[in-house]
């Protein structure tokens, strides 16, 4: 890339950081150090600011940078990314937002511990939430470092993993200074920012190809190398029999998955109430749906107009695809409207990592200070020190994260972003569910639940080809690949429900029936919510 894109688009990043950086400064001059205010930003968002914050929340650098880079090199089965991102959300709104605002307090752990032996059911969850919101950062710093390798003409690897750190080193300081007051609206201007820039980049799309979404997919499809096989399934997962079942994989997934992200179900505690919460999602669906009918365009956008070879050139992932698309739209690589609107749109994709990446570390902070420290704790220990262990945590967090960012530097985010989505719906979606709505679940049940799918996800994926075995594996140079399928959610989320079922009916504890009645009552009416 030309200085003139370095020095237009470091300038945005500039601009953005400041002001986010300015947010977070004056919101840890006004806050009180409570808890409640750290966790839950004092539960005093609308529902609007909230459903544009779980939309900013939501939309991460899987959605702009990896679902459209799979859409442009794979067509068709790149669009099952953004049907499962959106289905998902479905699952959240009619089983899990309400209940669980009413149910918990600022956790995941919250919402099972209300009927259970405390001490175990916290130390499992928060282990699993911190496990899923470290995978999902790793994908998120993995999108950073493409984007700035990108800037700066992919020949600097230490500018890249400098990328990695520096984000790592801000979503520290917002998380440690700000807490979930400061993120909220972190994440509230950068949607507005993504949304903005993805309306423009549509338009300008679609002005191209004069309206016609018709002669936009038969371009890509030219374009793509494989004609009219770009537009059907099976590019990527219809080879065989093995890439169908990692097909069905992922969309279960990707669907199950949401309703278990931590840092998804932690932004149902900022708002005061539970109707409050069921109407952010309602926000948020509206905000996300047509976020991602604009990916859809982005996505055969790109292939029509830069390319998939190009993109591929670019990065093997795909994870550029949309930068490239702008810098196309806007003129080209020496024109003044490709320079500007590419460093917009790097801008805009980088906000987007900050936002997210903050989101992520306060919900994995919480449950190590809120959940693991807090069962391991003596009783007299102040709750002011809960939150400072929260900080420290965030500290520990952004190094592991730093870390794994820099060895998974060349896998595409939306794929791990998959992965993450697998393991919460293996281990966090089915504790969630028996939790609420069986009877008869018991501490051993619960803690069996996690465990039972958090332990094989992880497992399966370790001796899957995404580690070894292949060209494109994290160690391609040695060979432990045993099970076929590179997403686990089709063989670990039914390991999960059946180890929480196990666990119960095998379990010498009676079942609570009290609590589970008066949890019952509270989640379905909000008596005695927080």
């Amino acid at each position: 890339m030309s200085g003139n894109h370095q020095t237009l688009a470091l300038l945005l990043f500039s601009m953005f950081v400041a002001v986010t950086l300015a947010i977070t400064t004056w919101v840890s001059r006004n806050r009180h150090g409570s808890a409640e205010e750290f966790y839950a930003g004092g539960r005093l968002f609308s529902p609007m600011e909230n459903g544009f914050a779980i939309s900013g929340d939501y939309m991460s650098a899987a959605s702009f940078l990896g679902v459209t880079g799979l859409i442009a090199l794979y067509g068709y089965d790149g669009l099952l990314y953004v049907v499962g991102f959106l289905v998902a959300w479905l699952v959240v709104l009619f089983l899990v937002a309400e209940l669980v605002r009413n149910c918990g307090r600022f956790t995941l752990a919250d919402v099972v511990a209300a009927r259970m032996s405390e001490r175990p059911v916290r130390i499992a969850a928060g282990t699993s939430s911190v496990t899923v919101s470290v995978l999902y950062l790793v994908a998120q710093m993995v999108g950073a470092g493409s984007l700035v390798s990108l800037l700066l003409g992919g020949t600097s690897e230490a500018a890249r993993n400098w990328t990695v750190i520096g984000v790592g080193a801000l979503m520290v300081i917002y998380v440690s200074m700000g807490g979930m007051r400061a993120t909220t609206w972190i994440q509230i201007v950068k949607a507005v920012l993504l949304l903005g820039g993805s309306v423009a980049l549509t338009v300008l799309v679609l002005v191209r190809f004069h309206g016609d979404f018709n002669e936009l997919l038969r371009s890509a499809a030219a374009r793509s190398g494989h004609g009219k096989a770009f537009l059907v399934p099976g590019l990527r997962y219809g080879g065989d029999w093995t890439a169908r079942f990692d097909f069905m994989s992922l969309g279960l997934a990707l669907v199950l998955g949401t309703a278990g992200l931590p840092h998804i179900l932690s932004r149902f505690y900022t708002v005061p109430t539970a109707r409050a919460a069921r109407r952010s999602v309602v926000w948020s669906i509206g905000l996300i749906g047509g976020f991602y009918l604009m990916t859809i365009v982005l996505g055969f956008g790109a292939a029509a107009i830069v390319g998939p070879e190009a993109v591929r050139g670019s990065n093997a992932a795909g994870n550029t695809a949309v930068p490239l698309l702008a810098l196309d739209l806007g003129g080209g690589a020496n024109s003044t409207g490709g320079t500007v609107l590419f460093a917009v749109v790097a801008a805009i994709a980088f906000a987007t990592i900050l936002a997210v990446v903050a989101g992520i570390t306060l919900a994995s902070s919480a449950a190590v200070a809120h959940d693991l420290y807090a069962s391991m704790r003596r009783r007299n220990a102040k709750p002011r020190s809960e939150v400072a262990v929260a900080r420290a945590a965030s500290v520990g967090i952004g190094v592991v994260a730093i870390a794994l960012g820099l060895l998974a530097r060349d896998l595409n985010v939306a794929f791990l972003v998959g992965l993450a989505f697998a393991v919460a719906a293996s281990a966090n979606l089915p504790v969630l569910l028996y939790s609420l709505f069986w009877r008869n679940f018991t501490t051993r049940g619960a803690v069996w639940a996690v465990y039972g799918g958090l332990v094989p996800s992880l497992l399966l994926v370790l001796l899957s080809p995404v580690v070894s075995g292949s060209p494109g594996s994290l160690f391609p140079g040695v060979d432990f690949q045993y099970f076929p399928l590179e997403n686990p959610g089709l063989v670990s989320i039914p390991l999960g429900f059946v180890a929480g079922w196990l666990g119960t009916v095998t379990s010498h504890e009676p079942p609570d029936e009290a609590k589970h009645a008066e949890i019952e009552v509270r989640a379905l009416t909000g008596a005695g919510a927080v």
